[in-house]
């Protein structure tokens, strides 16, 4: 970076609206229009490390990194940490990427230092059109591990709900030990999962409230005859681009039923009844449960790609 016109700072809720831009500028690059959230930039700020590059007062790059909470059930090295992270750049700003990914690479040190842990591995999630150089995280030692597929299908008003066969209810998520019940049929689904982070119910709780308010009815839980309750969906309707389907789980026992295309044209129907057009969803296209081809299955399709990119670094301090 230039030091004369290009600084580097902790990002702050002021900085939010000039941040929400600037990612709606590489949303357009990258997937050819906005959809990032002012609300969604607010919560980073506020929730997460965060660094700012700016040259004579723009910005021009930003970046976060947070720790991941829980033990996680894949199989890490003893004495290492968790951190994720985000990483936004303007085509061509090569040193401010650097800046941005050493930022990234000493906090996650000491976030491992603070957690008791030898070293971290970081995750970077980037668009596989993204705008970064990633010929600089290579560089680095960072490498491509997983792919991520941002999938989305247009819904309209005259949606109706799935009949249910003989032996399944539906209902939506109304009570405390409605919501401690849906994180732990969530938990006990995903816990095979690549990168799965196991979290206790109040760690689940903060962490899905840091993206605003959860409205606990676009949640529902599906029960079978004989088995009980057996998955659940969790959808949100606070984003401006799309309604979003959170997570979708199924217990190992219950697979096969077709419970899980069920509860997602259950969501289809009910976005469609609040005004949405579309609704989206992230899947692995790693999943070993089949998830890729039920989303397809159901009449989803390709928004964009995503690689999750993998770096392991010492405790710093």
């Amino acid at each position: 970076m230039d030091p004369t016109s290009t600084t580097l700072r902790p990002a702050t809720p002021a900085d939010a609206p000039a941040v929400h831009r600037l990612l709606n500028d590489i949303d357009t690059i990258e997937i050819g229009h906005p959809e990032t959230d002012l609300h969604m930039v607010e919560n980073d700020i506020a929730g997460n490390d965060t660094w700012l590059a700016e040259e004579d007062g723009t910005p021009v790059a930003f970046g976060m990194v947070w720790e991941e909470t829980g033990e996680p059930v894949d199989d890490l090295a003893p004495g290492t940490a968790r951190i994720d992270g985000d990483l936004y750049a303007l085509p061509g700003r090569t040193a401010e990427t650097a800046a941005l990914l050493a930022a990234v690479e000493g906090r996650a040190g000491e976030l491992a230092a603070a957690a008791g842990a030898e070293r971290a591995l970081v995750h970077l999630g980037l668009s596989t059109a993204t705008t970064v150089d990633t010929a600089q995280l290579e560089s680095r030692g960072w490498r491509p591990v997983r792919r991520y597929h941002v999938l989305t299908r247009e819904v309209d008003a005259a949606l109706a709900p799935p009949e249910l066969p003989a032996g399944v209810g539906f209902r939506v998520c109304r009570t405390e030990d409605d919501r401690r019940l849906v994180h732990a049929l969530l938990e006990e689904a995903f816990a095979e999962h690549y990168d799965h982070q196991t979290r206790t119910y109040e760690q689940w709780l903060e962490r899905i409230e840091l993206r605003g308010p959860v409205d606990w009815s676009l949640v529902w839980i599906a029960r079978v005859e004989g088995m009980g309750d057996a998955a659940a969906l969790f959808g949100r309707d606070d984003r401006g681009a799309m309604g979003w389907v959170g997570a979708l789980g199924v217990l190992r026992e219950a697979r096969g039923r077709g419970l899980g295309e069920l509860l997602l044209r259950r969501a289809f129907a009910e976005f469609a009844s609040r005004g949405r057009t579309t609704v989206g969803l992230a899947v692995d296209t790693g999943n070993t449960t089949g998830a890729l081809r039920l989303y397809e299955r159901s009449g989803m399709s390709l928004h964009y790609a995503a690689d999750t990119w993998e770096l392991t670094v010492d405790r710093k301090g």
